[in-house]
């Protein structure tokens, strides 16, 4: 499971690849560590057109997950889409992109330690997208906290592909690499959509990193927000 990944690229990058005319998010600082349940920003369709916005990682767990359970820290990567748990946010306007620079999976070293190894479209670590689903929620995060609304995100996984398989073999982030897969991620209905569920090509990515938590490398200083953009 992805559970850790960056951000360091800035806003205005993110709302020119994925076509967001308004922004919601204010400064965003660069995120070389983005954990379960942190605020991160996703692209997604609202009411006055695609907009850039913060989200909780981490989507309702499902029932049989709560059993039991008082608190509900969420589900962050999503896989049997099938699930009428996740059936009822498959719609254009329950899906979201999420922009990412790097992301990790852990890795057994040979004493027996998980040290992560980060994977990026090259070295420069240019802007891609996680293929995801988001919903505002009414749950217990964290007992300290209480009851909150919040909204809430969480990103498809798949097959990994050569890359990636040595490192985690169960599965890999749904990427979107290019303007019509985000088009089709947003705004298809969900037969043309589902189909981007697969495993990014294996010359799609590359290892740029291992054993730190926070992946800085080409890191930009935040810009001012624009707010809404014509």
């Amino acid at each position: 499971m992805c559970n850790l990944y960056s951000l360091t690229k800035g806003q205005a990058a993110i709302r020119e690849l994925a076509r967001a005319l308004v922004d919601r998010t204010g400064n965003l600082p660069p995120m070389p560590g983005v954990f379960p349940d942190h605020p991160a920003p996703i692209v997604r369709n609202g009411a006055e057109g695609r907009e850039l916005a913060l989200a909780r990682w981490g989507m309702p767990s499902p029932v049989f997950v709560l059993k039991g359970r008082s608190v509900d820290p969420g589900v962050t990567n999503i896989r049997n889409v099938a699930s009428p748990h996740w059936r009822r946010w498959l719609g254009p306007g329950a899906r979201c992109v999420v922009p990412f620079t790097s992301f990790s999976e852990y890795e057994t070293t040979a004493d027996g330690r998980k040290s992560p190894v980060w994977f990026a479209r090259d070295e420069t670590r240019p802007i891609a997208f996680f293929a995801g689903l988001w919903t505002r929620w009414t749950s217990v995060r964290k007992v300290k906290e209480g009851e909150v609304t919040a909204d809430l995100f969480g990103f498809l996984t798949t097959e990994p592909n050569a890359v990636v398989a040595p490192v985690h073999p169960k599965a890999m982030p749904v990427i979107l690499t290019r303007p019509e897969e985000i088009e089709i991620w947003l705004g298809a209905d969900w037969k043309e959509a589902s189909a981007l569920q697969r495993p990014l090509a294996d010359d799609g990515l590359v290892v740029v990193a291992r054993g730190a938590k926070e992946d800085g490398a080409e890191t930009e200083p935040a810009l001012p927000a624009q707010g809404v953009l014509f």
